[in-house]
């Protein structure tokens, strides 16, 4: 990340993806929202995790994009509790229990060798024919896994076989400044 956010922009995106969540589940909209701090209104990708009790209840992201990074938080917070796949939407019962972790990210970084990635700084995106998968930085450190772990559940969450990573896959990194919620 080039601008590291600053403990108050980090509270601020807290802020701000927590009440969009709030809106999102308990109304089916937004407010308009503006914010004027300089690194608020970066162009970066995120990721929004939502958990409860420590267990995911909803993850969703993007590398890129072309609005100011609060306005993406916001899409990504609603996303996340709305339409993960993985799990049904978020119910105004379940607003008290969530813990919220924001990831902004870098630019993705294609590699031409796995000796680059440093597991616990670097997250993965992998795509092979029409098969992507990504996977953060801190999940390799949640889970204690080695590189090669770490590449392989990449492939798998990407529906590829686990060794996929080294047959013809692209492979890239990216790094992110991660904060979240302490409850």
């Amino acid at each position: 990340m080039e601008n590291r956010l600053s403990s108050r922009e980090r509270e601020e995106l807290l802020r701000i993806a927590r009440e969009s969540i709030v809106e999102s589940v308990n109304r089916g909209s937004l407010t308009e929202e503006k914010v004027g701090n300089g690194n608020l209104l970066s162009k970066s990708g995120c990721f929004v995790t939502i958990r409860i009790r420590g267990r995911l209840r909803g993850c969703i992201g993007t590398f890129t994009s072309e609005k100011p990074l609060y306005e993406t938080v916001r899409e990504m917070a609603v996303a996340a509790a709305t339409r993960d796949p993985r799990f049904y939407p978020l119910g105004p019962d379940e607003l008290d229990l969530i813990d919220l972790e924001i990831s902004v990210l870098s630019p993705l970084k294609r590699i031409e060798s796995v000796e680059e990635i440093r597991v616990g700084v670097h997250g993965l995106y992998i795509e092979k024919d029409l098969y992507r998968g990504v996977l953060l930085p801190q999940v390799a450190t949640e889970y204690g896994w080695d590189r090669n772990t770490f590449l392989a559940q990449t492939c798998l969450k990407a529906g590829l076989d686990k060794d996929a990573w080294q047959d013809d896959a692209q492979i890239h990194i990216f790094s992110a400044q991660i904060f979240g919620e302490k409850k």
